[in-house]
């Protein structure tokens, strides 16, 4: 399986790279996905909700009316949750929403999430290049050269560059991150997938043998 190499002008550079068919080339198991995007998302939450229950609501405990001869249900005190301002009944608390997946299920879904953006189409291998100065409108040419520049954008790139990363900072649809930080949530979400020449390398060498 080969992609051509673009330049940064969006015109090939003549350059083909292989791609892993074990990779980016697999039968993609939407299950494994949907596992994966979940336990991400729940990693997420901060759990810190909370609502007051009966005991916890700071009201007085002066019985409402009395026990009989009002014509009434009994009612014990204002803190119970039928009245305004009362406490909840089985309120949400603070909780802990992480759960484990199994690493060899967590690899098929990033690698099910590459074949399908092969499938698609939405994969793009880039020239490796660098940036002198952080400037957002140098990236946007960049996005607007491939054509991509209206579309949510994941670019990989094979380390940390800090003047790549800090010119797309402000793009709202625009995600840079290092291919030690791919993930399959990220795949899926972005719309286009760009590669910087050398990430497919660094992916074969981590997961070629497995």
């Amino acid at each position: 399986m080969e992609l051509s190499v673009y330049k940064i002008d969006g015109t090939e550079s003549g350059k083909l790279v292989t791609l892993d068919p074990g990779i980016f080339g697999i039968e993609p198991n939407d299950h494994a996905i949907y596992l994966d995007v979940k336990q991400y998302l729940a990693n997420q939450r901060q759990g810190t909700h909370k609502t007051k229950e009966k005991w916890e609501v700071a009201y007085s405990t002066k019985k409402v009316v009395r026990q009989k001869g009002s014509g009434g249900a009994r009612h014990g005190s204002i803190k119970a949750n039928i009245y305004v301002g009362g406490g909840r009944v089985f309120g949400p608390r603070p909780r802990d929403y992480r759960f484990k997946l199994n690493k060899k299920l967590k690899q098929l879904a990033r690698f099910s999430a590459l074949s399908y953006k092969v499938k698609e189409e939405s994969l793009t291998i880039i020239e490796n290049f660098s940036m002198e100065a952080p400037r957002t409108k140098d990236f946007m040419k960049i996005l607007k050269g491939l054509k991509i520049n209206d579309r949510r954008v994941l670019f990989v790139l094979p380390e940390n560059v800090s003047n790549i990363y800090i010119s797309s900072r402000n793009l709202q649809n625009v995600k840079v991150i290092n291919v030690n930080e791919l993930n399959t949530y990220d795949v899926v979400n972005a719309t286009s997938l760009i590669l910087m020449d050398g990430v497919q390398d660094i992916l074969q060498g981590q997961y070629g043998n497995n």
